[in-house]
């Protein structure tokens, strides 16, 4: 069940097909596209044919990295930068001036920092409500401004399971993906009908950084399918979103099953 990023050690290879070429013109914005979730994809969707511009912040080097072997393998990448806690106005279209007006837009980036009610960090709830819903909401408005008149579009939010199933942990964390959630929906309603938006709630997919690979393998096994998602998931997801233009305002969990996770102390072991 250990779940490890393999960064570049197999070739990374642009499909050369009709679908490929029908995408060609579909630019993709996504959003922490440096790293784990992000990374798997934007790497395929560079390898089913749509240009794509990978964000990243702090994560440069990693960002220009997998540009460079996209565009070595005949796709069509580059790298923006801009730290989503300030001021976004413009990263569409310093994407948009580099591969065209853009089409898709994933809202990947995410901060995971733990707080709790009696002991909330003011400096932390900001950044977490600016990266996960200030910026996806500006992100979206400023590409539907932006969209030519002849085109549709698509908003996939990357959201968490747990806003199906909520739990006081990491409390502002948990408060502002499911204020996302809420924004997908109602984004949908003031978007329609050029662009639609969707969400992907994925649960545990990689360790995170407090986590040794011990604490994520017995996490995994505890969920009701007793296993993860794989990274491949995320970007047949975003395709099945993009080629399916019928689908809005929905969500789309790649976890395992948690959500529906039943067996709680006030169920298990007691007769009813």
């Amino acid at each position: 069940m250990k779940r490890t990023e393999n960064p570049d050690k197999k070739a990374f290879t642009v499909l050369n097909d009709p679908e490929a070429r029908m995408v060609a013109n579909c630019p993709v914005l996504v959003t922490g596209g440096a790293r784990r979730i992000g990374k798997a994809i934007v790497e395929d969707l560079a390898s089913h044919g749509f240009p794509v511009a990978i964000h990243c912040n702090r994560s440069l080097d990693e960002g220009e990295a997998i540009a460079n072997r996209i565009n070595g393998s005949g796709g069509n990448a580059c790298v923006v930068q801009a730290d989503l806690e300030g001021d976004v106005r413009g990263l569409v279209k310093q994407a948009s001036d580099r591969i065209g007006p853009i089409r898709l837009l994933v809202n990947n980036a995410s901060l995971f920092q733990e707080d709790k009610v009696g002991a909330l960090d003011m400096a932390l709830w900001d950044r977490h409500f600016a990266v996960h819903l200030k910026t996806p909401v500006i992100l979206a408005e400023d590409m539907a401004k932006a969209l030519p008149e002849d085109q549709d579009g698509l908003v996939v939010n990357i959201i968490d399971q747990r806003v199906w199933k909520l739990n006081p942990q990491f409390f502002s964390y948990t408060l502002s993906k499911t204020a996302l959630w809420n924004a997908t929906r109602t984004l949908a309603q003031a978007l329609a009908p050029r662009i639609r938006v969707n969400a992907i709630a994925p649960g545990p997919t990689l360790p995170s950084e407090r986590q040794r690979p011990e604490d994520f393998e017995r996490q995994v096994s505890k969920l009701p399918l007793q296993r993860a998602p794989e990274l491949p998931e995320f970007g047949r997801t975003v395709r099945y979103f993009w080629e399916n233009r019928s689908i809005t305002g929905q969500m789309i969990a790649l976890d395992g099953g948690q959500h529906l996770a039943w067996e709680t102390p006030d169920i298990a072991g007691i007769t009813e």
